[in-house]
């Protein structure tokens, strides 16, 4: 059986991440073969079933990508007959052949979620994400598999369209972030003291504004001895609002930019933080909560789904839309040892159910049961 990756639109970050980890685990089967559609920076491991195929047209440009999926992609298909199409990246641009099930993922929640899209400025960007709604909305419609990396996304979904075959498989924690159980060195640039750290891109959704301005109520005392460490790119217009804010409320030496980390060099600053914090309000599969959980350290996070599905008790919810109740919490988690005691064990407890290995396997399965479905309909 055949299964051709359409994953070149996973040019960076978590869409990499994913594929990494499938491409780690790919089941023990004499018949599989898995081509590869993907950009170069995507490292793919050394196994015998995996191919790399290389477009020849110039696919990095997301015009001539669309047009070498409608045009190109279907004779390849059928010149390799292919069992089984699967587009990570949540669009399906290709009529495939006769014989070959076509399977998609959703991990895109912004264009779903109305309140972010009417945030973002009128432009390209607002443009983009109204077309991403109805061709995503479509692709997912008329696909043989589905797969929703949360419960909350994929009731998103039925709740606008029919899904023929929809299967849920959260994504799953690199062994790296699991540091629960260990020690890390702790990085120099990391203050001395003990800190709050809030892991994530600069963007309206994700509530910075808000996290700075609870910071600012709490007492002198507590911001004081607990520094709000933000990690993220700072190169966005969202970070100059919160640098402003910053500035504005004369905390400079309390609140640190530390810019973007590599990925790789995360896992020891959740392990040294005193409480960890995620306020994002618009997320598919929280990736940086599940890895902060890992940490074993406390976390208090925004109440919006499906950051609950994923928390569960191992979190103290806030709604990230108002400062006054990020503060509440805020100032109830670094006040009571007891409270922060409970939540490290239930983030250990919590992130023991997310596995890289498991949803690989989850996921092999659903694509290889699509196959035998394929050779059985030819």
């Amino acid at each position: 059986m055949k299964i051709v990756f359409n994953a070149l639109s996973a040019r960076l970050g978590g869409g990499q991440t994913y594929l990494i980890n499938l491409f780690q685990f790919v089941p023990v089967n004499a018949d599989l073969e898995i081509l590869v559609f993907a950009p170069a920076s995507l490292k793919l491991p050394d196994h015998p079933a995996i191919r790399r195929v290389e477009p020849a047209w110039p696919t990095e440009n997301p015009v001539v990508r669309a047009l070498w999926e409608k045009w190109v992609l279907p004779g390849i298909l059928k010149a390799e007959k292919a069992d089984v199409l699967f587009c990570p990246g949540g669009v399906v641009g290709t009529r495939a052949p006769a014989g070959c099930k076509v399977a998609t993922m959703f991990r895109n929640m912004i264009p779903f979620d109305l309140r972010v899209r009417k945030s973002i400025p009128l432009g390209l960007q607002r443009v983009r994400n109204w077309l991403l709604n109805r061709i995503m909305l479509k692709s997912m419609s008329q696909a043989d598999l589905t797969i929703f990396i949360s419960n909350y996304a994929r009731s998103v979904i039925e709740s606008l369209t029919q899904v023929k075959n929809a299967v849920t498989i959260p994504h799953g924690i690199g062994s790296v972030f699991r540091t629960h159980s260990g020690t890390t060195v702790r990085p120099d640039f990391l203050p001395a003291s003990e800190y709050i750290l809030y892991v994530s891109r600069f963007d309206v959704y994700k509530h910075h504004y808000e996290v700075v301005s609870a910071y600012a109520e709490l007492s002198p005392e507590l911001r004081e001895r607990f520094p709000l460490i933000l990690v993220g790119e700072t190169n966005l217009p969202e970070a100059e609002r919160v640098k402003s804010l910053i500035a504005a409320l004369g905390l400079e030496k309390q609140v640190v930019l530390l810019g973007a980390i590599p990925y790789q060099s995360l896992p020891p600053l959740y392990h040294h933080a005193y409480l960890n914090l995620f306020a994002s309000s618009c997320e598919n599969c929280p990736n940086i909560l599940l890895e902060a959980l890992a940490s074993g350290r406390p976390m208090i996070c925004s109440d919006v789904m499906p950051m609950p599905e994923f928390g569960a008790d191992a979190a103290l919810y806030f709604s990230p839309f108002d400062s006054k109740d990020i503060r509440k919490v805020l100032s109830e988690a670094l006040t009571s040892p007891d409270t922060l005691e409970r939540l490290s064990a239930a983030a250990v407890t919590q992130s023991d159910k997310f596995d890289w290995e498991n949803t690989s396997r989850k996921t092999w399965l659903e694509l290889l049961a699509l196959a035998a479905r394929a050779k059985g309909s030819i």
